[in-house]
């Protein structure tokens, strides 16, 4: 049983590794941009988060990342660059028409937005998105969603990093043709556990599991 297990986890790394790397450019490390936008939400909080996540990617799955903080531009053709988008924050969030039609052009070709509610980004959200894929609305993921076992096995879906308004974390998502490629956690801010550990101050087992769900997100958007 033992060789069959080891052979599998290298095939499962393997194939991971191998759909990853079809997604990145031939000489690219991973980046993970975060999205700048209008509206008055702090767009720029917790800039340690996709920083310690790129290096914790990295360490996990082999993949070479670029662990700094930068941002990026919808309205600019810069979005194109990067296979994976974040987006966070607390307050309203503004799309300007050109900024909707510019990341409807990036997801339809094959991009990838990560949302993370930090608190109060729900309503507005919500709006904005409607306005980039007008014919659909978020969906609730299920449980048995690839996203939630894609690298580590989270069978409850979301985790609870943080508590908002204690209601159940949810993960929603949008489609392309079939292909998930907007995810959104709503009531679990899994990014707050990505933060510096002095930011926060979350248990370190919640550091961990939000780190490890981080690392099944990006597995999935570099792999589909």
């Amino acid at each position: 049983m033992l060789p069959y297990l080891v052979f599998f986890v290298i095939f499962t790394y393997t194939f991971i590794s191998d759909a990853i790397a079809q997604k990145l450019a031939p000489t690219s490390a991973l980046k993970l941009p975060r999205v700048k936008y209008s509206g008055g939400g702090d767009w720029y909080n917790d800039p340690s988060a996709e920083v310690n996540l790129l290096r914790y990617f990295q360490e996990k799955t082999r993949t070479e990342t670029v662990p700094v903080f930068e941002s990026v531009d919808l309205s600019s053709d810069n979005i194109f660059l990067y296979p994976v988008l974040f987006l966070t924050g607390h307050g309203t969030v503004n799309f300007s028409d050109r900024e909707v039609r510019n990341l409807r052009a990036y997801l339809e070709n094959g991009g990838f937005l990560y949302i993370d509610d930090d608190y109060g980004l729900d309503a507005s959200i919500r709006k904005e998105m409607q306005k980039v894929f007008p014919e659909q609305k978020f969906a609730e993921l299920p449980f048995s969603h690839g996203i939630y076992s894609s690298f580590y096995k989270f069978p409850n879906g979301v985790p609870k990093t943080h508590e908002h308004d204690g209601k159940l974390p949810q993960g929603f998502g949008l489609f392309h043709k079939g292909r998930l490629c907007v995810f959104y956690t709503y009531e679990s801010n899994p990014s707050d556990g990505w933060a510096d550990a002095n930011v926060h101050n979350d248990p370190p087992e919640k550091r961990e599991e939000a780190l490890k769900f981080g690392v099944n997100i990006l597995v999935w958007a570099l792999s589909h």
